[in-house]
């Protein structure tokens, strides 16, 4: 078992290069298996969600050619199988993703149930009512999402989604794109990897418009072709070193960043007391002076991001005063709160709003990672504290985040990463 030593209370400096979205890699990842020619993928992620879907386009019959350390080759030319790997599928929630690609490309799918998650209930009832509305009859078999169609395509239609969801609106998009007629999708999600993902398509040849508003208008086309494509960088991961250096002090250079993708996260810490400014594809992060108090509701893009939640809290317990912070996403999602309190956090939770009381410092302890963003809130917990941390699990961190030992290292944080012999772990599907 891995786990993470670190010593807190050294101020961050330096530069740190983001990665490729996670997010959006995994959805580009399984988008590819729309398209009958090679997929060049460039700038992907370093991380074990991307490794994963990788193995399980592999085992569907997939050709993948790793370039390099970021890019990829993806020949989805002669699938053999549109079954996916239980054992595989299971393990990230993202592979429902395949859903739709399979079901656009060849009008079948067997899906393994995705596996579950730590924070509230993710139902896939909109992904549902979108595939059905396309001509599917969708049926859980087995721990089997079964969807398939009478004709062998899908047929386009109006779709409006009951909630706003991100994986919904991705899902119903990628079985639209060659399906027979125009799809219209409304109350899409926003974020910037819906976009991502929409860019990626077109530029295989799919005809998708409104990516990014609301309303989404896919003209389905018989076929993908190959091409090159980069992924953008990731908003999450910039944030989270955004919110270390808030807590701990310091100045750091936030490298390859698309700032527009920042607003709603760079707006919420400006108001806590931190300096950012905004260059063409960096910022610059600094934090001097004591942080203030806050109240932060999670949102929809262009809101607060709710994978930056558990980060944000992190850092309201340092500052000065009383914060509300309001989870308006995901039910449920405060359950490394208990760990933050080990520390000496002052946080009350009750329902889906966190009551922060500002503490002069954080001290070290042993904790525990309990998802993906969750254990990110608790590495930065721990380069804030007196004293040192060790935390556990931390194979959920590595889902999300690139080499994040390496990139703290290069900021001058206390960290390093030790192997605890007779312990194991298995990675589960927790997700954000």
């Amino acid at each position: 078992m891995t786990k993470y030593i670190v010593q807190g209370g050294h101020p961050l400096f330096g530069e740190v290069e983001i990665s490729g979205a996670k997010n959006a890699a995994v959805a580009i990842i399984p988008a590819a298996l729309l398209v009958d020619g090679v997929c060049r993928i460039e700038n992907i992620p370093q991380i074990s969600d991307v490794t994963l879907s990788l193995k399980i386009l592999e085992h569907l019959g997939a050709g993948i050619r790793v370039i390099n350390r970021h890019t990829v080759e993806i020949d989805a030319s002669r699938i053999r199988s549109t079954r996916t790997s239980y054992e595989l599928a299971r393990k990230m929630r993202a592979s429902y993703y395949l859903i739709g690609s399979l079901l656009g490309r060849f009008g079948q799918a067997e899906v393994a149930m995705p596996g579950g998650c730590n924070f509230g209930v993710r139902p896939i009832d909109q992904h549902v009512k979108g595939f059905t509305a396309l001509g599917a009859k969708v049926m859980v078999e087995g721990g089997f999402i079964n969807a398939s169609t009478e004709t062998g395509r899908l047929k386009g239609a109006n779709i409006y989604l009951d909630v706003v969801s991100v994986g919904a609106t991705m899902n119903i998009m990628m079985a639209a794109v060659r399906a027979e007629g125009n799809t219209v999708i409304e109350n899409a999600a926003k974020e910037p990897h819906i976009v991502d993902l929409a860019n990626f398509l077109n530029s295989m040849g799919a005809n998708i418009r409104g990516a990014g508003t609301d309303t989404i208008k896919i003209q389905g086309v018989d076929r993908l072709r190959g091409g090159s494509y980069a992924i953008i960088p990731d908003q999450i991961e910039a944030g989270t070193y955004m919110a270390a250096v808030a807590a701990t002090g310091g100045q750091i250079l936030v490298k390859n960043i698309i700032p527009k993708h920042m607003d709603c996260i760079t707006a919420k810490l400006v108001e806590m007391g931190v300096e950012v400014e905004e260059r063409e594809d960096t910022l610059l992060v600094r934090r001097s002076g004591p942080l203030q108090k806050a109240n932060v509701k999670t949102m929809p893009y262009p809101g607060f991001p709710t994978d930056m939640q558990p980060q944000i809290t992190t850092v309201l317990c340092l500052a000065e005063g009383t914060s509300l912070v309001t989870e308006s996403v995901w039910n449920n999602r405060y359950r490394y709160v208990d760990e933050l309190k080990r520390m000496g956090a002052s946080i009350q939770v009750d329902d889906k709003t966190a009551v922060v009381e500002g503490v002069d410092h954080l001290t070290g302890a042993p904790i525990q990672a309990c998802d993906l963003r969750a254990g990110a809130a608790l590495v930065i917990a721990a380069l804030a504290a007196k004293g040192e941390s060790e935390i556990s699990c931390v194979q959920y961190i590595e889902r999300g985040y690139e080499d994040i030992v390496t990139k703290l290292q290069g900021l001058g944080a206390s960290i390093r990463t030790v192997e605890v012999p007779g312990e194991s772990e298995e990675l589960e599907a927790h997700i954000g």
